[in-house]
């Protein structure tokens, strides 16, 4: 469903008065000003007061907010469960039967003006396809073909890897070229990157370090990029099996001369495909390998204990919620934070992060594991990899051709 004009819906708490717009001026009243009665667009706390509003009106009919994230709301009884899913002005509905989303639809329409958009096909510029086996595969074609047409990369000869690691990239220290065309390609990319397509963060999370200044070889390695086979055709496809949340984390410290911070990657698999991924610098420095992946290690437990505490909260899922199985490929990072004794000469932060994660283990929210570093799915967020690498850590996270 989509709610019209969403910010118009705010209540205010305070008074606030506004100038008479252009061409709406009374003759003779023009030292008037206009007393808002409701929330306006341009509003700075036009979206806060839209939320409030439409969580007093979920929660006056049985909701209940999930307290990992406050745009989730559900309602669980007599064997019947829906959740509803807000972004902005988009609401998307889940129910055990059309019965209860139909009950849900007849509750809102008439507190919002809204639009009834049906079985949900496309959200947010991502596409739902389902399979005759229940499965739900979320694809982003049309969006790449989009890109790709935009910019003029539409009939090129593709490229077998999405990165060179031969190609060294450092900051450009002559004139920039094209800087807004290369930061419009970039930020097209990202959210490609962050929604369905886990196999190009690294990528996009290295060319975007050059964004204010970019350079000849910055863009020689974008277009490189940009004529990568993308397989067009591809998503991320969700079989609803394994019903159990895993990790991986994993980081490459400083390959590059001209780096001072190692990288970090995790990914988050559930139900078959990934569900949560990161690829970006430190923002810390770190003296050894063992240091660099404690820090992501660190990052990902974070990540684990919200994903852990957004499933518990929902009841879709069995109770109590179990540790979440983290693969590392360092063993020493597994003995410290197995260990109690605290023997490491580091600096303060490594230490705090090292009772951070041991905490979470102690506490049954992890669990750790080794894994080799071939079959670490978080291997690809961290450097350039052949493509028989990425292809099969694509296919390991859920990646398949529709």
């Amino acid at each position: 469903m989509d709610v019209k004009t969403a910010f118009l819906n705010g209540e205010l708490d305070e008074e606030i008065y506004m100038e008479q717009p252009d061409g709406f001026v009374l003759d003779g009243q023009e030292g008037k000003v206009c007393k808002l009665l409701k929330s306006l667009y341009g509003l700075k706390q036009a979206p806060k007061q839209w939320h409030e509003k439409f969580e007093r009106t979920l929660t006056a009919a049985g909701f209940v907010v999930n307290e990992a994230d406050k745009c989730v709301y559900y309602r669980h009884g007599g064997g019947e469960g829906v959740i509803l899913c807000l972004y902005v002005d988009d609401i998307l509905i889940f129910g055990t039967n059309l019965n209860v989303i139909k009950e849900v639809k007849d509750f809102l329409s008439p507190c919002f003006e809204m639009k009834d958009l049906g079985v949900a096909d496309v959200i947010l510029n991502i596409k739902l396809l389902r399979d005759d086996d229940g499965g739900i595969t979320l694809l982003q074609s049309h969006y790449v073909e989009k890109i790709l047409s935009r910019f003029g990369y539409s009939h090129c000869k593709p490229s077998p890897t999405p990165y060179d690691a031969s190609v060294l990239l450092r900051k450009n220290r002559r004139i920039a070229r094209d800087q807004l065309k290369y930061s419009q390609i970039i930020g097209s990319l990202m959210y490609l990157a962050s929604a369905t397509r886990p196999d190009i963060s690294f990528t996009v999370s290295k060319l975007s370090r050059f964004v204010s200044k970019p350079g000849d070889v910055h863009w020689k390695a974008l277009e490189s990029f940009a004529l990568f086979e993308w397989h067009w055709n591809y998503g991320i496809h969700y079989t609803g099996h394994p019903k159990v949340l895993e990790g991986y984390s994993d980081s490459n410290w400083i390959s590059d001369a001209d780096e001072i911070k190692a990288m970090s990657g995790y990914v988050f698999t559930h139900g078959g495909g990934a569900v949560s991924w990161k690829s970006c610098k430190q923002t810390i420095l770190t003296r050894s390998t063992m240091e660099a992946e404690l820090t992501t290690l660190d990052t990902a437990t974070v990540e684990a204990d919200w994903l852990r505490r957004l499933l518990n909260d929902l009841p879709v899922v069995e109770k109590p919620v179990p540790g979440i199985l983290m693969n590392c490929d360092n063993q020493t990072v597994i003995t410290k934070v197995s260990s109690s004794k605290d023997n490491m000469k580091s600096s303060r932060h490594v230490q705090r992060r090292l009772k951070s994660v041991r905490k979470m283990r102690n506490s049954g929210v992890i669990a750790l594991d080794y894994i080799q570093t071939s079959k670490n799915l978080a291997d690809p967020f961290t450097k350039g990899l052949s493509r028989n690498v990425i292809d099969n850590a694509s296919r390991e996270m859920g990646m398949r051709p529709t």
